[in-house]
C-alpha cells in the first residue's frame, strides 16, 4: 500500500479510495502498524523509529481531532527534548476547567488553566511551552523523571522563564515534589545519562560535583572538559554513554584520544571514576567506584565513609 505520508489515517485512505477490507489486510501483511486506534505507519517507518517517535507521530496523527493543548510527555517529545522512562502509550492534553484529568485507552486529560504565554504551536499543533511542559512534568512524574527533562529544557530556555512558568502553574497537587525537581536542575548536564547520574549521586550522599569543569596542566595546557569533578578529593567522574565513540576506524581513534586525555588527567593529580548505563541501574555500584577514587586520590589504604552533603 502506499502511504504519502510518515503517517495515515482511516479517514484518509477512504478518501483516497482504500477500503477497511485492504487496510485490515495490509496491516495483517505486516505492511502496516497501527500507532493507535485509526492510525497507522508503514512498517519500514515504524521498524525504523523508537516508541518516542511513534509517540510524536500519533500526537501530530490526532491533533485534528483532539480537545485542548498537547501537554506533558507528550509536549515533551513533540519540543525534541529528552524523556526517559515515561509511559508513551497515551497522549497528555491540558483543557480548561476545574475537574480532575480523566484517563482514557488513548489519551490523558488534564483539566488546569493555561495563559496564553504557556502555549506555542509546533508545524501546526497547539504545544504546551517547553517551561510550562518542564513544571507540568514537575508536578506529576517522580523526581529523575523530571530532572532529565528539566536540565534538557534549561539549555533552550532562561531560568527565569522556568521560574515564570512555575508562578502561572496553579494547584497545589504536587507542589512540593515539583519544588525540589525544579530546584535541582542544570542545563549544564549534556545528555540523560549525566542527568541521571546527578540525581544518582545526589541520593548516594555525594556533595554536588562541579559539571562540565574544565582542566588543565600545571603549565596551563588544557586537558579536557570533565563531566563532573570533586577538587576537594581530586576526583573526576566520567559517565561513558559509548555513543560518542561512534563505529569502525573513528571509534579506535575516539578510544585512543580518550585513553590519552585520561592519561593526562591522571598525571595532573586527578583519579577518574568511570561508570556506564548499566552501572546507573546499580546506584551501589557507583557510589563505590567514586568512593575508591576518593580513597585512592587521598593516598588511604581503607576506603572512606559515603561523603555528605
Amino acid at each position: 500500500m502506499d502511504v504519502p505520508s510518515p503517517f495515515l489515517r482511516r479517514s484518509q485512505a477512504l478518501a483516497a479510495g482504500f477500503t477497511d477490507h485492504e487496510l485490515r489486510t495490509a496491516l495483517g501483511r505486516g505492511e502496516l502498524v497501527a500507532l493507535r486506534r485509526g492510525v497507522f505507519v508503514p512498517r519500514e517507518v515504524h521498524d525504523a523509529t523508537d516508541e518516542i517517535e511513534h509517540h510524536r507521530l500519533a500526537a501530530l496523527a490526532a491533533s485534528d481531532e483532539s480537545e485542548g493543548v498537547f501537554s506533558h510527555v507528550t509536549a515533551a517529545v513533540l519540543h525534541g527534548l529528552a524523556v526517559w522512562d515515561l509511559p508513551l502509550k497515551r497522549l497528555h492534553v491540558t483543557v480548561g476547567g476545574g475537574s480532575h484529568g480523566k484517563a482514557t485507552a488513548r489519551r490523558v486529560v488534564h483539566a488546569a488553566p493555561l495563559d496564553e504565554s504557556d502555549v506555542v504551536t509546533i508545524t501546526g499543533v497547539r504545544v504546551t511551552s517547553v517551561a510550562r511542559t518542564v513544571v507540568d512534568l514537575a508536578h506529576t512524574v517522580g523526581f529523575e523523571q523530571a530532572v532529565v527533562t528539566g536540565d534538557a529544557a534549561l539549555a533552550r530556555i532562561s531560568a527565569h522563564e522556568l521560574s515564570d512558568a512555575t508562578e502561572r502553574r496553579t494547584g497545589r497537587r504536587g507542589a512540593p515534589a515539583a519544588r525540589r525537581a525544579l530546584a535541582f536542575l542544570d542545563g549544564r548536564s549534556e545528555s540523560v545519562g549525566e542527568s541521571r547520574s546527578r540525581v544518582l549521586l545526589h541520593r548516594a550522599g555525594f556533595p554536588p560535583p562541579e559539571l562540565q569543569h574544565r582542566i588543565h596542566t600545571v603549565q596551563g595546557e588544557f586537558i579536557g572538559r570533565v563531566d563532573f569533578a570533586w577538587e576537594e578529593f581530586g576526583v573526576v567522574g566520567e559517565f561513558d554513554g559509548f555513543a560518542k565513540y561512534g563505529e569502525g576506524r573513528d571509534a579506535f581513534e575516539a578510544l585512543r584520544r580518550e585513553k590519552h586525555r585520561e592519561d593526562a588527567l591522571r598525571a595532573a593529580g586527578w583519579v577518574v571514576a568511570r561508570w556506564t548505563w548499566e552501572h546507573l541501574d546499580r546506584p551501589d555500584a557507583v557510589a563505590q567506584r567514586i568512593r575508591y577514587a576518593v580513597a585512592a586520590a587521598s593516598g588511604r589504604r581503607t576506603l572512606p565513609d559515603s561523603p555528605s552533603r
